[in-house]
Formats: structure tokens, sequence, C-alpha cells
């Protein structure tokens, strides 16, 4: 739902905020007031396509801001936020877009960044936006089926064939691989074997790359090593005016001057503390001179080592064919871990081919299994769409009839799949054995077609409308908003139409732009959308109104002004359809 909406230097807009609640939300105003503003707003929030032209004339970037909450019935849009890393702070987003007259743009999801199409994505999960075809949902066909099987009530139950659906299409995929030549799963055989046997006899162990490099540089720099560690040694302990010795004079010339001096005391002790300090770094330090020494053979040694864990590193750490070999390379802290990891997954893989034949009949029995528990399903889930197809296409024929449409005749097409070269053959897709097509005829005597090709503008939203009073207790989308619903309507129809968005309304959050007051009437909320002129430049403002506001405004929308009749009317028309409130 949307709680709160931002518009900054958009077209006529300078900067509004808006507080909305659940219900029907209406928008009003004269015509050129900026209506279609508010709605550009919305889409450009919800991630619509848009030019630099949408920038107020005179600054330099738009931006449209939202908090939207998210239904707890909404699985798909928390699922998306989980699977981008994004959290929500109680079920609540803050989603912000911007546009710079230099073109580029950015969008935010909470704090995180996301892309235009990601933001579409998301915001399609929350919004419909009816009236302009850049953002009905109803005109893209893979939701066509979804309608259909939330009116039939069958969504859990498609989920669950789709689930089996892909573990069949896996399970397929690992046969098909499975009859690779012997050839080649010979050659296979032979390289991986190659691979484990190689990293078995170098035996890796993690840490060992970074240890050896150390000692490796402090052998090829013993020379200057040892110059520092004499160096430090002479002013340790071994010079003439070495710490310790200074130390050990300042410790005894320090012990007599205290035992005159009381006050010296504190000073004596931290001097003490001081020279065993030192003295027990000198020890310390003489041990560590005493014990260096210069072993050829050891950084040989270190040398070949070294050359060999590379070389493991090259072929099984960063390779593409470890890439090829096994994913959990990928995700460990050490090349050494990484080599280990491919080694794991090359024994794994030397199991399932050396398995091969046996693995093979295994899968054959399974997907033999799955098949027909698949075909079943899908025959079964192809019956409760051919019944609940009749159901809708009856239901929302008769409301379309009631919204100005007498003669429309709406159809949800279920057709069976089938494969190119045999129409008689039984297919199954991840989601049925059957496509799904919602078709309208808005006049008599024309065929079913497809809804992008017969319904304008105002006809698609009220086909939308229809749908969505069929559906709308179990929708997850909780926002509509509707732009053009009111085209080519009035009287009655407008009635019916107000009738069905007050419905909605009672489950679904509404946005509806309109010119009727017959509409407007029903609304639980009312905004009105302003142009004024100030200093010599257009501002558009909208904001709510009271109950007075409300009923001035819906006498104006009656007989374009606020005369006392026209109030009258106003007051009439609320009391019959309408709710008092702002």
């Amino acid at each position: 739902m949307l709680e709160e909406l931002v518009i900054r230097n958009y077209a006529l807009i300078d900067s509004i905020s808006l507080s909305f609640r659940s219900g029907f939300n209406v928008l009003t105003g004269e015509t050129g007031a900026g209506k279609s503003i508010i709605v550009g707003s919305l889409s450009f929030l919800m991630g619509g396509k848009t030019e630099t032209d949408v920038i107020r004339s005179g600054t330099e970037e738009a931006s449209v801001s939202a908090v939207v909450s998210i239904g707890k019935d909404n699985n798909e849009a928390m699922e998306w936020l989980k699977s981008r890393d994004i959290h929500s702070e109680e079920d609540t987003v803050i989603i912000r877009r911007n546009i710079r007259t230099s073109g580029r743009g950015s969008v935010f999801i909470q704090e995180t960044p996301v892309t235009r199409a990601d933001l579409a994505g998301f915001m399609a999960l929350l919004f419909d936006l009816h009236g302009q075809h850049n953002h009905e949902s109803l005109l893209h066909k893979e939701n066509h089926r979804r309608y259909l099987d939330r009116f039939a009530g069958i969504e859990e139950e498609v989920r669950s064939y789709s689930t089996m659906f892909m573990e069949l299409a896996e399970k397929r995929k690992a046969l098909e691989a499975s009859y690779s030549s012997q050839r080649d799963r010979e050659a296979r055989l032979e390289l991986l074997r190659y691979a484990v046997d190689e990293i078995n006899t170098a035996s890796p162990r993690s840490g060992e790359l970074r240890e050896l490099e150390n000692e490796a540089q402090k052998l090829s720099d013993f020379e200057k090593l040892a110059g520092h560690v004499n160096s430090a040694a002479d002013c340790l302990f071994d010079g003439e005016e070495s710490v310790l010795g200074l130390a050990r004079r300042a410790r005894n010339s320090l012990d007599s001057a205290s035992a005159i001096d009381a006050s010296l005391a504190a000073l004596q002790r931290r001097l003490e503390d001081m020279y065993y300090e030192a003295e027990d770094i000198s020890g310390e330090f003489r041990s560590y001179r005493d014990s260096l020494s210069y072993d050829p053979r050891r950084q040989e040694t270190v040398d070949e080592r070294l050359a060999l864990l590379y070389k493991l590193k090259r072929k099984y750490a960063e390779s593409a064919s470890s890439k090829d070999a096994t994913s959990s390379a990928e995700k460990t802290n050490s090349p050494e871990e990484a080599i280990l990891a491919y080694r794991a997954a090359a024994e794994t893989e030397i199991e399932t081919l050396s398995g091969a034949e046996e693995n093979r009949e295994k899968l054959k029995a399974e997907i033999a299994a799955l098949e027909k528990e698949i075909s079943a399903r899908a025959a079964a889930l192809r019956q409760k769409r051919i019944a609940a197809a009749a159901d809708l296409g009856e239901k929302v024929s008769g409301i379309l009839k009631r919204l100005g449409m007498p003669n429309a005749r709406f159809s949800p097409s279920v057709t069976a799949k089938t494969r190119d070269d045999n129409a008689q053959a039984f297919v199954c897709g991840p989601w049925g054995a059957e496509d799904v097509e919602l078709l309208i005829s808005a006049n008599s005597g024309e065929p079913l077609k497809d809804l992008s090709r017969v319904a304008s503008g105002g006809e698609l939203s009220r086909v939308m409308l229809a749908i969505k009073s069929v559906l709308s207790a179990g929708d997850s989308i909780e926002t509509l908003v509707f732009d053009e619903i009111d085209t080519g309507i009035g009287g009655e129809v407008a009635l019916a139409v107000g009738e069905y968005l007050e419905k909605i309304g009672k489950y679904r959050q509404i946005f509806c732009v309109t010119h009727l007051a017959s509409i407007a009437v029903r609304a639980d909320n009312h905004f009105k959308v302003e142009k004024r002129t100030e200093g010599g430049r257009t501002f558009t403002g909208v904001g709510p109104l009271s109950a007075e506001g409300r009923k001035k405004e819906i006498a104006r929308m009656l007989a374009g002004d606020s005369g006392e009749a026209a109030l009258a009317h106003a007051d009439d028309l609320i009391l019959k359809y309408g709710k008092r409130g702002g």
C-alpha cells in the first residue's frame, strides 16, 4: 500500500508531500490542472521509461519517493527483497528514483541501488496502473494464467506441480548428460583421477602458501635481516652505550637517590620496571639472533614447494576448469581450500561417472514415475482451469455490461499445448499442459480477440476493474491506479463504475483520476489537483479535501460552479452514494 508520496521538480510540481490511506482514493480537478502529472509521477516511480523533459524548468533534477507497506500475503514481493538482501522495516520499504538533466538517474529501494528494470519488476508485485499501455499487467499474457488460477483457487496446487516439473527437468538433464559417449566419459575420468592424485601427492594444507611466502622472503633477504638484527642488538645489549647498560646504570643511581629522597620512590619503581622489561626484550632478542642461520638447502626446498603450490593454484583454484568441476571452490577463503574443494568435487564426479550405468537406470525409473504423476496432475489442473474459465468469463462479462460495455464477451481461452511436430501430442510445461489467454469481443458479431487488439485504454481499465471485482479478496497486489476509467461513460454506467471501485476499495487501495462526480462521491479519501500561478511561474499542487471542500468540488464537477443548486445536488449525491469524510 502506498503510504506516503513525495514529488519534487517533476513537470509543473515544485514540491509536494502526500499521505494516503487504504480504501478508495480519488483525484479530481479542472481539466489541465495536472492530474496526469500525478499519474505520470507514479509511473516514473514504478520504473516507467521517461525523458528529461519531465524535469521542472530551471532545476537540475526531478525525484519521486514513496513509503510503501507490503501486505503479509504478498510472498512474492518479500521473496524478491530477500533474494537481493534488501531488508524491510516492519514490512515497509522506502523507494526513491530521480533523473537529472544529463539523462542519468538513480533508483534505490531502502538504501540499496537497483536498476530501472529491477524497480519495474518489484513494483509490478505491488501496483497495477491502468489506463496507459506501458504498465497494464492485463496486457502481459504471462499474467493471464495467474488470474485464472487465482480465481480457480489452485495457485498452491500449481506451485506444487511446478516444483515437480522442475525436478523432472533436472533429472532429464542428468540422464541426457549420462549418455555422453564412453570415450568422453573415460577421458573425463582420466583427467579427474590425475587431478586427485596430483593434489593428494602434494597434500596442501590451509595457510601453507602464506607461511612459505613469508619464509621465502626471509631467506632471500637474509643478509639484510642479519644486518638489521645485529644493529638492533648493538643498541639493546651489545654496544658500549646499549639500552640495557644505560638502564642498569640509571637504575643503580636512582636507587641511591631514592634512599636519600623518598619522593623518588615512585620513579625508582617505574625505572626498575622499565629495566626488567628491557632485560626481557634483550633476552628474547638475543635468542632470536643466535637462532638465525642461513640454509641454502632450505631455500631450495621452500622454492620448490612454492612452485608446486603455485602450479596447483593455477590449475585448480583459478582456471576455468576449476569452475567446471566445482562451484564450491569459488566460495573458499584460501587457495589451498579451493584446491581441496576441487579435489572433493572431482572425487564426487568420479563416483558419479563410474556408476553411470547404474545411475542411468535409476534415473529412468524416477523419470517415468515423475512423468506419470505430472501427467495426472496436469490433467486435473486442466479440468479445473476449463471449469473456472467458463465461470470467470460469465462473471466478468456480466460486470462489463454494467460498466458500459453491454455487448462485451469476455472469455479466458484454455488451449492444450502441443509439439510442432505432432499436434495431437500431450505436452506439459512448467505451469501445466495448456496456454491461457484472456480474450474479449467488445461488440456484437465480433470474434474474440487479444485484449490489446480490441480494447481502448478506458475499456481495458473497465476490464481490469471487472476482473479485480471478482478476484479482489484474494489478490496479492494491494494498490490499483485507474487513470482513464471514465472515458466515454456517464449516467448509470458511471454509478456502476463507482460502485465497483468502492467494492474493491474494501480489499485494496484504489487511486482513480476522474471527471465524474458520481464516481468521486464514493471515495473514502478525496484529493484535489489545482494549478496556480505565482511570480510568473505555474505550479501544480494537490491535497486532501475536508468534508466541506469535498462538497464544493463535487458541486463543481456536477455544474461547473459551487452555487446553491449545485451544492444542494452535491449534498444529495453524497447522502445517497458517498461518504462525508475528507
